[in-house]
């Protein structure tokens, strides 16, 4: 294909830009390779500089005036076709999926089965078109993995999208002119090709390590604020995204519910079947808590079996989250691994009635609910105002009523003196008109 279109005159050396590009091609790929050698996990980086020392040894072969010993003229071409596939391949393994060893391989196989056919080879119209139609593919298919993954910062992701694509329009260029305005097909066409191939090749190498260096402070990023046993998120990294909630509601005029869970008689399960049977019970709690909860509520392990959310809703939402969540754990616990264990979780839920930035109030009082929850039978749900038992609360809790403060309270608090409400004080259950909270399937 570039044989082909070698044969041109143009304004610019082209032998001096083939030379150029095999430079740099051959230091890119030489770099990627080192990059590989310091950071062994992105196995990427490996593929990439491999593509680009076989896409160097192509143009070499391309551009040598009298190779030491004749080689099939489809070679080179075969050879940049392969270096694409396995950029292709690299992108994929670098977003985690699956290698397609046939597809490397399939562009050059295309290319030196077209050549068996006398019509289509020498330099043909139709050789050219099939090779930018190859290149352009294995480009497409590019920037479509970029396209699809979504893990990856908006940025580089961006960026690679627009330079790939454009690369592989940039490829059919020629091919639309040559078919459909010949008269505009210029003679110094192949200096421009050429000159936008090493610009991409270029480009391409420092977004490739753009996006391995967005991976690693991904992983340093999670690893920072994510609990490693649950995978939700840990106490600091909690507490910073429940500021921020109850900042952003604090704007809004709206409230937040916090709620504190602690998995019952989890001392005992870790003494009875071990430290192991422990660690799938929070890691079976973690699991249901993220499918109990939505997007926009926040949930994070505070420390061995307690756990905690914050919920952009009143009271009457957030306890309709828990109950969900309870009834699920209870369901889910009952067997841990191959142990009949009955695992259930006591939750205590506390809203803010004043638009508060400060949370350490508010867990205080989910936390005294929580700890009244377990004194009163645990697998239940008290708020910071009344108790209720399993799947049940209170009328006044579900009414909103439970935890309004007084202009004196309030007054207590701006001044930094805690007083406990009447309304935190254990209730007598029989003194309790329940009703049994709606579970949504």
């Amino acid at each position: 294909m570039l044989a082909a279109a070698s044969s041109q005159p143009s304004m610019l050396d082209v032998p001096t830009l083939a030379f150029v590009a095999v430079c740099i091609a051959t230091l890119l790929g030489v770099f990627l390779i080192f990059a590989w050698l310091q950071q062994r996990d992105a196995r990427a980086l490996a593929w990439w500089g491999s593509a680009y020392l076989i896409g160097a040894s192509s143009l070499v072969l391309w551009s040598a005036p009298a190779p030491l010993f004749p080689l099939p003229r489809e070679l080179p071409s075969a050879l940049l076709f392969v270096a694409c596939g396995m950029i292709w391949n690299g992108v994929r393994l670098f977003h985690g999926r699956t290698l397609l060893p046939i597809a490397i391989f399939a562009g050059a196989v295309s290319w030196l089965t077209l050549n068996l056919v006398p019509a289509l080879s020498s330099g043909s119209v139709a050789q050219t078109a099939f090779g930018a139609l190859v290149v352009a593919t294995y480009t497409f298919f590019i920037a479509y993995e970029f396209w699809r993954e979504r893990r990856h910062a908006v940025y580089s992701r961006m960026v690679a999208i627009i330079v790939t694509g454009l690369h592989a329009g940039i490829f059919m260029i020629p091919l639309a002119l040559r078919a459909f305005v010949p008269a505009l097909f210029a003679n110094d066409w192949l200096t421009v090709f050429a000159l936008e191939s090493i610009l991409y090749a270029v480009g391409t190498a420092f977004i490739m390590l753009l996006m391995v260096k967005d991976h690693h402070v991904h992983i340093y990023r999670k690893a920072a604020t994510i609990d490693s046993l649950t995978g939700l998120l840990n106490r600091g990294a909690f507490m910073e995204c429940a500021i921020k909630m109850c900042d952003h509601q604090r704007k809004r005029g709206k409230s937040v519910t916090l709620m504190m869970f602690d998995l019952d008689h989890f001392k005992s399960v870790n003494d009875r079947f071990g430290h192991a049977t422990g660690d799938s019970m929070l890691r079976v709690f973690a699991a249901v808590a993220h499918n109990s909860m939505r997007a926009s509520d926040i949930i994070g392990r505070m420390g061995g079996e307690e756990f905690a959310a914050i919920v952009p809703e009143s009271i009457e939402g957030a306890l309709i989250v828990a109950e969900r969540l309870r009834a699920a754990f209870e369901t889910a616990g009952a067997t841990i691994g191959a142990h009949r264990i009955g695992s259930t979780v006591s939750i205590g839920a506390a809203m803010s009635y004043e638009l508060v930035t400060d949370i350490d109030a508010l867990i205080a009082r989910a936390d005294s609910a929580l700890y009244r929850a377990k004194r009163t039978g645990r697998n239940r749900i008290c708020t910071a105002a009344n108790v209720a038992g399993p799947g049940k609360v209170s009328h006044r809790a579900a009414a909103g009523g439970a935890g309004r403060t007084s202009k004196r309270d309030r007054i207590l608090r701006r001044n930094g003196v805690a007083r406990r409400p009447k309304d935190d004080l254990p209730v007598a259950p029989r003194l309790i008109a329940t009703t049994r909270l709606p579970y949504p399937s």
